[in-house]
């Protein structure tokens, strides 16, 4: 039961990832902005998550885990209120952007819990199979369901929806064992201001990537200064007797590997799922529910591996085997797709290709958060499960500007070939669609290398000091 509340406090948080992407149009029609207004609404979410999420990871060691999941899914609640009833860019910016500040308290928080909740190894395992089930569904259950109301409802009713999923939550929270902090060390100002204004500037440029290109100055000007922010705030974390991010955190090999993994799976990740929404609406002429519905076999791919056979083969194999197949498999599904074309259909050409993606993503996920907190101690389990978050977070901006990029090349260069009209625009978003998927191609390839040549060989353990959860 416990398990069930942290799941749904994770769904909520990987929702909202996706969740506005189908229901943007809507939006903007009703409040009337610009459409270089559109990617903020995507941007503010992940800009404010993936920045905090190291503070974020250490306010759940210093002040409690359940509290700060309490917080997190409270403040993501009343966020998403201010966001339903937004009359305005501004007002709706405002509560992404709170949200994203409220998904980095959660987060963190929601996976520690789960790292020290299941002390048998069995359970453990089993418990991260559907922990990283949801967490790697969640961006397309979040394109389906933002179809689903978007086109039924109203594009108001996706940020609604996260309401009754934070009242379930808390209404179970008694479920979630209490753990007592044994160690409220200061807070490092320095590192988390350095890492903060960092992780900022590095998603603002990669953002702008997609938009201005790379060689824009506020392409390259906010990724110099993240860049730097960054370094210095590693120097930070040698020198401080308290540190934000200890570096037994990160030069951990097992952590290591699946942060890097984590952060090239989740390019692939972000890229695809924005790339095949255009591909599904633009070329195919799908409506924002049968959009929604041509993701579910990724989410069936993936529940069945990471339920029914991730748990047993990790157990078995360990991460290393594990995880280099499953980027192996996802890779393969995603060159399935790469003959797709303006007359393809879903059941021939389409439906083969998204479910051995699912099923290669569903061996990921769970696994590379399982990896990336089992050797932690009780103290840097908080910000250990921050880490893991931030590194895809990042790992997701990085990738869709890459993605976009590659993308945008590729559709112009069908453009350019003759005037522009509906056949030659539908043309050009099925070439940017392929671009992407090659693109993504190459960098779940690179996991697979990376996962080979930096996890141990054989099963992760538990450190021996990690501090299992008190009480009922």
């Amino acid at each position: 039961m416990a398990l069930a509340v942290l799941t749904l406090s994770q769904l909520m948080v990987v929702l909202d990832v996706t969740i506005v992407n189908i229901a943007l149009p809507s939006a903007q029609a009703e409040l009337g902005f610009p459409d270089d207004g559109r990617h903020w609404l995507v941007t503010g979410y992940a800009l404010a998550f993936g920045s905090l999420l190291l503070v974020g990871g250490r306010l759940s060691d210093f002040f409690g885990r359940r509290r700060m999941l309490v917080i997190g899914l409270i403040g993501f609640a009343l966020a998403s209120v201010l966001g339903g009833f937004a009359s305005s860019l501004g007002a709706l910016l405002s509560a992404r952007v709170l949200q994203g500040v409220f998904g980095a308290i959660l987060a963190p928080a929601a996976l520690s819990l789960l790292s020290t909740i299941f002390e048998d190894r069995a359970g453990r395992l089993r418990a991260f199979a559907i922990f990283g089930a949801v967490s790697s569904a969640g961006g397309a259950v979040g394109l389906f369901l933002g179809g689903l109301l978007t086109e039924y409802l109203s594009w108001r009713w996706c940020m609604f929806v996260n309401v009754p999923i934070a009242i379930v939550a808390l209404a179970g929270i008694g479920l979630v064992a209490r753990q007592p902090v044994r160690e409220r060390s200061p807070l490092d100002l320095p590192g988390a201001v350095t890492s903060v204004a960092g992780m900022v500037a590095l998603v603002f440029g990669l953002a702008n990537a997609e938009h201005g290109g790379w060689g824009n100055l506020w392409t390259v000007l906010p990724l110099a200064l993240g860049a730097g922010l960054l370094a210095a705030f590693v120097l930070i974390e040698r020198r401080t007797s308290h540190p934000l991010l200890p570096l037994r955190v990160v030069l951990d090999r097992d952590r290591g590997a699946a942060n890097l993994v984590g952060l090239l799976v989740n390019g692939g990740l972000f890229g695809v799922f924005l790339f095949s929404t255009y591909y599904f609406t633009e070329a195919l002429g799908y409506s924002p529910v049968e959009t929604g519905l041509s993701f579910l076999p990724v989410v069936a791919g993936i529940i069945a591996t990471s339920t029914l056979a991730g748990s047993r083969l990790l157990a078995r194999f360990g991460p290393r085997s594990v995880v280099a197949t499953g980027c192996a498999v996802a890779g393969a599904g995603l060159a399935l797709q790469t003959g797709a074309g303006l007359f393809s259909s879903f059941a021939g050409d389409l439906l083969p290709g998204l479910v051995l993606y699912g099923l290669g993503l569903g061996l990921v996920f769970g696994r590379l958060q399982e990896a990336a907190t089992a050797r932690a101690e009780a103290r840097d389990v908080g910000v250990a499960s921050a880490l893991i978050n931030a590194s895809q977070e990042v790992g997701g901006a990085a990738g869709t500007a890459l993605i976009s990029s590659v993308a945008a090349t590729a559709a112009a260069a069908i453009l350019a070939t003759s005037p522009s009209t509906a056949p030659i625009t539908a043309s050009a978003t099925v070439e940017s669609y392929r671009a992407a998927l090659w693109v993504a191609v190459a960098l779940y390839g690179l996991a697979a290398i990376v996962a080979v040549a930096l996890f141990r060989r054989g099963i992760v353990e538990r450190d021996p000091d990690a501090e299992p959860l008190i009480g009922h």
